[in-house]
């Protein structure tokens, strides 16, 4: 059966070069971290603090990291015309960072025992792009 309701345009976060040449230049955690203190509504900086917390086997503070940058990243779609559904596309690059954060969010809270937010977090990723699904699986 064919949805005939119109579907919500694909919400494009605005690109954060400076941020992302920081982010791409660092070298370390610490070098992260660095970048996530200047640019705190980044959610790549964020994301890739807690696939690095995830890589260690440390899933609360993976977890606390993921949700800094789900959260900045709802900020900034609300900022750009998301009404709480609709796509976001993983092919836009400046997405990327959003969607990472969330993919770690579900896996850390799988990790922690949280089976109810890792499915919503996966359901949310899917939703959003099933290409962003299918990247970071």
């Amino acid at each position: 059966m064919q949805n005939l309701l119109p579907q919500p345009s694909p919400t494009l976060l605005p690109a954060e070069p400076e941020a992302a040449a920081q982010l791409a230049a660092a070298g370390s955690e610490k070098d992260v971290k660095a970048v996530a203190a200047a640019h705190p509504a980044f959610s790549a900086a964020w994301a890739r603090l807690a696939e690095l917390a995830l890589a260690d086997g440390e899933p609360v503070t993976a977890y606390a990291y993921a949700r800094t940058g789900y959260h900045r990243g709802l900020d900034q779609l609300r900022r750009n015309g998301w009404r709480g559904a609709g796509p976001v596309p993983w092919s836009h690059e400046p997405n990327q960072g959003f969607l990472r954060a969330l993919n770690a969010l579900g896996l850390a809270a799988g990790q922690i025992g949280e089976a109810d937010e890792a499915e919503r977090c996966a359901q949310f990723l899917n939703d959003s792009d099933p290409a962003a699904t299918a990247a970071l699986r």
